[in-house]
């Protein structure tokens, strides 16, 4: 999915912060944060040390009230209240590590009450769409078109969030070819098996894979002569684009996190049960994977009031 970048309540440069910089590191020691993940709480935090910074005071000493007039603040600019949420989220976790390591008598967020929020349902594709979507990347001639069919079909059958798509070593299919094993959040390590089509797109895309290697060998099972030696993120989208526009899809409607949604919800549509769904996706909490279960019932409430002679009374 394409960042368009998110907004900031204050330029104000923040002062150096010893205790943000402890916070981060603790963040990857101890919980194995990306690299994505530790920015996002990086400039969280700096928006709100910006905007206390404005106001002559310091993000490590605020107080509830201080954080409450962010809040507020973020309000009246009309911040998304899924972006005030998960700042408030960061804000919580800061302060939370701090009063744990005795940098703080107190966590001044407890009494703070999070932004309202409805949570959207995920956006998919059809079968049909992810159908057309393979039979587009089907057409596409030589080795960028078996690369691009693999990373389809992976992505279709396994639900893999893109990092860990365009990061995979090629030791994962090396093993056993009916299965991946993937190294999610936090280290976490899962067995998510491969359909007919993905195991044979891997074996297809193999036969050609010297071609994206640099040098004499790579790790990588996706190759590259990105700095992260592998396939990058932006220039899967921008393949996923392409081929979006080809197939005749609104590209606005497509991403690898949609394909993901799309797995996960298929995968309930056609009667697998809620908690195999949640641990090929990597999910910590079932109350995450369960978001997919309303996705049906929107869409068995949409099929109700389009087509029951009842509902058009």
């Amino acid at each position: 999915m394409r960042r368009t970048g998110t907004k900031q309540l204050s330029t104000a440069e923040p002062p150096r912060d010893f205790t943000v910089e402890a916070f981060l590191e603790m963040l990857v020691a101890e919980r194995g944060v990306s690299r994505n993940t530790l920015d996002a709480y990086r400039r969280d935090l700096a928006d709100a040390g910006g905007w206390l910074t404005g106001r002559e005071r310091a993000l490590a000493t605020a107080d509830s009230d201080d954080l409450r007039g962010y809040l507020d603040a973020m309000e009246k600019a009309g911040m998304a209240p899924r972006t005030a949420a998960r700042r408030l989220s960061a804000l919580r976790q800061f302060y939370r590590f701090l009063y744990t390591d005795g940098l703080r008598s107190d966590d001044p967020t407890t009494v703070l009450d999070a932004p309202r929020q409805g949570r959207p349902l995920p956006k998919i594709l059809s079968e049909a769409e992810v159908d057309a979507l393979l039979d587009t990347a089907r057409d596409v001639d030589g080795p960028e078109g078996r690369r691009l069919v693999c990373l389809l079909e992976v992505l279709y059958a396994t639900g893999l969030r893109v990092s860990e798509l365009v990061s995979l070593p090629f030791a994962a299919v090396a093993r056993d070819p009916r299965v991946l094993l993937v190294r999610g959040k936090g280290g976490k390590e899962r067995m998510v098996p491969l359909t007919d089509a993905a195991m044979a797109a891997v074996s297809d895309y193999k036969t050609v894979r010297g071609v994206f290697i640099i040098g004499r060998s790579s790790p990588y099972l996706f190759p590259s002569r990105s700095a992260e030696g592998h396939l990058t993120r932006r220039r899967f989208g921008q393949l996923l684009d392409e081929v979006a526009v080809q197939a005749g899809i609104d590209r606005k409607r497509v991403s690898p996190h949609v394909l993901r949604h799309a797995f996960a919800t298929h995968l309930l549509d056609n009667g697998a049960d809620l908690r195999s769904v949640q641990q090929m996706l990597g999910h910590a909490d079932i109350s995450t994977t369960q978001i997919y279960t309303h996705v049906l019932a929107e869409r068995l409430r949409a099929l109700v009031e389009s087509h029951h002679p009842l509902a058009r009374r």
